[in-house]
């Protein structure tokens, strides 16, 4: 039987971070306002992680089980423009985005929270589970974070990643060596 890669060697590998909405990006809350209007926090640092994951090459997706014009907007704020909304089947989405991009599960890192992320988390390379996700997620993951889901646990993940490929540095220099 060949001997499993450390996580090391799977923080080396990822190309693509696909990222849970409700509970990862956000800490899961949603505000309903007297008109029905929804509305969800996202955490700054989570936004600047993901700025740095992208000077580094890094390509990420959102896979999320609702469907949100918020989600919408912030994907474009933090140009992420592969979005998959409403996948109540998340293993399917998965699969669709792997032949969409050309990239092979070794080279996925996948941030859940609850056990709708199973299926996908049970696949991909390295698999990463917030602070505050539910027991079974935290059993399945390789990686649990020390920070909540919209705390900050997106940036850590990345920066976690990011150190293992030796690749933080030049992604955060024209920011610590202005």
């Amino acid at each position: 039987m060949a001997e499993q890669p450390t996580i090391e060697e799977r923080m080396k590998r990822i190309r693509l971070l696909v990222l849970d909405v409700d509970g990862v990006l956000t800490d899961g809350g949603i505000y309903i306002g007297p008109d029905g209007e929804t509305m969800k926090r996202f955490d700054i640092k989570d936004g600047m992680g993901i700025t740095l994951w992208h000077r580094a090459g890094g390509l990420t997706a959102i896979l999320t089980g609702r469907s949100s014009r918020i989600v919408e907007n912030r994907a474009k704020e933090l140009h992420i423009s592969v979005v998959r909304q409403g996948c109540a089947d998340k293993r399917v989405a998965y699969e669709e985005l792997k032949a969409e991009l050309k990239i092979s599960d070794n080279e996925i890192a996948y941030i859940g929270d609850d056990i709708i992320d199973l299926p996908v988390m049970n696949e991909v390379g390295l698999s990463i589970a917030v602070a505050d996700a539910v027991p079974e997620v935290h059993d399945a993951a390789r990686i649990v974070t020390k920070h909540a889901g919209g705390h900050g646990a997106v940036r850590e993940a990345i920066e976690h990643i990011l150190r293992a490929q030796n690749r933080f540095e030049g992604a955060a220099a024209p920011y610590l060596f202005s």
